[in-house]
């Protein structure tokens, strides 16, 4: 009796040599791998759209699409992904293009099949270590925010207030804020919080992708819709069937795919790539904008009657500034995150350093916060997380006067007297350009000075 090979891994196989194909293919097969081939490349960047796999072994020279193509778009797809290049065309230049657009290993024809089977195999290992740390540190995070934000803010409590009644209707919802405010996550709270929460909630961000690939990312294509479209691939509205689609930077979006777009919240129904019938679909929108939507709107370059399909309920988040009292909490929340996720024992943040935390403007919001709590982890030295662990020019940014125990506070004046030393520090003593940064001329700076 047969004894069934295990699975070794989905491999995908391009070349448009066929014999080439067809020998790794059979070689690979026997071998016990999951096996796709193609002898094109926009049929191989087609198979990477459409499916999933541990380790690309591609052709560097191909037309239409060359093995730096596949190269390209299969990490954009998958950073675990490990791609190898094989040629017949090896030069030092090309192999340190292809070492430094990502790929895994280069491998100049002719080649020995062994060889080509243990860098294969080691390819392999590789994207599984990577993909189990990944799952590892997904469940840690995962576990860690459970959809919550965090916030003791009023306005922000009044906001969750108003998102859970939101999230109990089906209408579609737009959430507004600055980069870095969260809202991904609010997106994400009001999915969770509705009816819909048990299905699938997709993002796709609108300004990330060129309108042909958002439009086939979106849509999906029909089998032969284009050049390499080798088969039929469902769109990311189709997958939110059921649940939430979360439409990121909407504001990008061309007005020809607005009017695309359009037509799905309008219609219920989605039409894919080269094909003449309509799908009827059952999806929640949300879209997200950091700019102010009236404006472009109003400028034209967005289309009204959109603006209002997806303004139903209309939803703002405030700058981290703004909430102040929520630095310190979410400063310890991205602490234990974090010191988890990395292993560090870092379990406190000095006085000090949490004044200077409480003080910063964070022009990227919270995701600026979580960015300094994580490098402050990965320096800590000590238990505890200090002034030392974080960006030196946050430090020098802050007119920091420090409330010690039994001392007044400082008055206006003394805050003055400071704040201007410390920017004629900064300037090196350039007063006209201390008068500058502090918004005055140059004769007011020198009264104050005399004073």
């Amino acid at each position: 009796m047969d004894v069934e090979t295990p699975l070794q891994g989905k491999l995908l196989i391009i070349d448009d040599e066929v014999v080439a194909v067809e020998n790794l293919t059979h070689a690979f097969t026997k071998a016990g791998y999951e096996v796709t081939a193609r002898t094109t490349g926009p049929g191989g960047i087609d198979a990477l759209m459409s499916g999933s796999f541990d380790v690309v072994l591609t052709d560097l020279r191909m037309e239409r699409a060359d093995g730096m193509d596949i190269l390209r778009r299969a990490i954009e797809l998958d950073p675990d992904i490990a791609v190898i290049m094989i040629t017949g065309y090896a030069t030092i230049e090309s192999a340190i293009e292809a070492t430094k657009a990502g790929a895994y290993q280069y491998i100049a024809k002719p080649f020995r099949l062994d060889d080509v089977r243990t860098i294969v195999a080691n390819a392999m290992e590789r994207v599984r270590l990577k993909r189990e740390n990944r799952q590892l540190r997904n469940q840690v995070q995962e576990h860690a925010q459970e959809s919550r934000i965090i916030t003791q803010d009023a306005a922000m409590r009044r906001l969750l207030d108003t998102a859970r009644q939101a999230a109990l209707s089906d209408s579609n919802v737009f959430i507004t804020g600055e980069s870095g405010t969260g809202k991904e996550l609010l997106a994400r709270y009001i999915h969770d919080h509705s009816e819909r929460g048990e299905a699938a909630f997709v993002a796709v961000n609108c300004g990330a992708l060129q309108e042909d690939l958002l439009a086939n990312e979106l849509f999906g294509h029909e089998k032969g819709a284009y050049t390499g479209a080798v088969e039929a691939h469902a769109g990311l509205i189709e997958a939110a069937e059921g649940g939430t689609l979360f439409l990121d930077e909407i504001a990008e979006m061309s007005l020809a795919m607005q009017v695309k777009f359009l037509r799905v919240i309008q219609e219920r129904e989605v039409q894919r790539i080269g094909s003449t019938k309509p799908i009827s679909v059952d999806v929640r929108f949300i879209a997200a904008t950091n700019r102010d939507l009236r404006n472009d709107v109003a400028s034209g370059r967005f289309r009204q009657d959109l603006y209002y399909r997806l303004d139903v309920v209309a939803l703002h988040l405030p700058p981290l500034a703004e909430r102040r009292d929520d630095i310190p909490l979410l400063a310890y929340y991205f602490l234990k995150k974090i010191a988890l996720r990395m292993g560090r024992e870092v379990e406190e943040i000095s006085s000090d350093a949490m004044d200077i935390l409480c003080e910063h403007d964070y022009p990227g919001n919270i995701r600026e916060l979580e960015n300094l709590i994580e490098r402050g982890v990965a320096l800590a030295d000590s238990p505890m997380l200090t002034v030392k662990q974080l960006p030196p020019i946050l430090a020098e940014r802050s007119v920091h006067v420090v409330r010690k125990r039994g001392e007044n506070l400082p008055t206006l004046e003394q805050r003055e007297r400071e704040y201007i030393q410390w920017v004629l520090n900064y300037t090196g003593g350039n007063r006209s350009k201390a008068a500058e940064i502090l918004g005055i001329d140059r004769v007011s700076l020198w009264r104050k000075l005399k004073k």
